[in-house]
C-alpha cells in the first residue's frame, strides 16, 4: 500500500496546465512549429517551455533576440493556442478535486491568460475558481514566485498557509520560492522535489475542517 500523507492548510493554489488540465498534445503541436520556424531542436524546446510565459521560454532559447520580440510572438502564440483546445481534457480526479474545494480558499495560478486559461478549462469541462491569478496579473513569470504571493494575498492567507498544487519544475520552484508547499502532481514532478507526490489528483481526499483544509495526499 502507498502511505498517506496529511497536509493541512488555509488555502490551496492551483496551477492549470499538467495540474488541472491536460494540454499536452497542443502545447506538443505550437511549441514544435514554433520549433521548426527558429531551427531549434523541439526535443531540447520542449524541456524549457513547461510551467512558464511563452515569452519568458523564448528569451531562454533565444537569449539573442530583443524583449520585445518575445512578447509580440508571445501574443500571437496564445490566440493561437486559445484557438486550439483539440485532445484537452481533464486531469484524472480534477473534476472531483475542484467540485470538493467549492466553498474552500482556492485559487488558479497559471501561466496562461484569461483568454487560453478560460478556453482550456471550458474545453476540460472544469469550472474557474472564482480568485485566479493570470499572466495579465503579474509581471514575472514562473519559477519567479509572484503569481503565488499574489494568489495568497487575493485569499487573505499567509505563504507558509498555502499548499501548491504544480507539475512543472518552474512551477514548483516558483512555490517553493515563495515559501509554500508544494503537491507535486504527475511523473515529471518527481524530477523537482516537491514535498509530497501523487500520480494525479485522484490521489488527494480533501476536507474542510474547522477554518482548515486537511489534505490526505497519496
Amino acid at each position: 500500500m502507498t502511505a498517506t500523507t496529511v497536509l493541512t492548510a488555509r488555502a490551496l493554489l492551483l496551477d492549470m496546465d499538467g495540474t488541472l488540465v491536460d494540454s499536452h498534445a497542443v502545447v506538443e503541436r505550437i511549441w514544435r512549429r514554433w520549433s521548426e520556424r527558429h531551427g531549434l531542436n523541439a526535443d531540447e524546446v520542449m524541456k524549457v517551455v513547461h510551467g512558464r510565459q511563452g515569452y519568458a521560454s523564448m528569451a531562454l532559447l533565444l537569449p539573442n533576440r530583443p524583449m520585445e520580440q518575445n512578447h509580440a510572438e508571445n501574443a500571437r502564440m496564445l490566440a493561437e493556442e486559445t484557438a486550439d483546445v483539440e485532445g484537452v481534457v481533464p486531469i484524472p480526479g480534477a473534476p472531483e478535486f475542484l467540485a470538493a474545494l467549492r466553498g474552500l480558499p482556492h485559487a488558479l495560478v497559471t501561466s496562461a491568460d484569461v483568454a487560453l486559461s478560460t478556453a482550456r478549462m471550458g474545453a476540460a469541462g472544469l469550472e474557474l475558481p472564482d480568485v485566479r491569478i493570470t499572466a495579465e496579473s503579474v509581471g514575472a513569470s514562473k519559477p519567479d514566485p509572484e503569481g503565488f504571493l499574489k494568489g495568497a494575498a487575493e485569499l487573505g492567507v499567509a505563504p507558509a498557509d498555502c499548499v501548491v498544487f504544480e507539475d512543472s519544475g518552474a512551477g514548483i520552484a516558483a512555490g517553493r520560492a515563495a515559501g509554500m508547499r508544494v503537491v507535486g502532481v504527475g511523473p515529471q514532478a518527481a524530477y523537482h522535489r516537491p514535498d509530497v507526490l501523487v500520480r494525479d489528483l485522484r490521489g488527494v481526499r480533501v476536507e474542510g475542517v474547522g477554518g482548515e483544509i486537511r489534505l490526505h495526499v497519496g
